[in-house]
């Protein structure tokens, strides 16, 4: 694998840190920001797992996906 797949997994698990982050803010803008963010990470550890061959991470990730666009509709029908 070479050296910049495994630097990917990197700025995916900055996004991920910082999604959680802003999805447990009080602020209701951080927080859909936050939702944003997670689906920038889910597209950003499945760029990294595709060619790492790391099968579950790319399950979890489409998994992971579609709860955060659940989520982002859910928020948008209670506006």
């Amino acid at each position: 694998m070479s050296n910049w797949i495994d630097l990917m997994q990197w700025p995916a698990f900055a996004a991920s840190v910082a999604a959680a982050w802003l999805v447990g803010s009080e602020s209701e803008h951080r927080r859909k920001m936050g939702f944003w963010v997670f689906l920038l990470s889910n597209v950003l550890w499945v760029c990294w797992g595709i060619p790492a061959g790391a099968n579950a991470v790319i399950a979890l990730q489409v998994c992971l996906a579609a709860m955060n666009i659940r989520g982002v509709l859910k928020a948008r029908k209670n506006e």
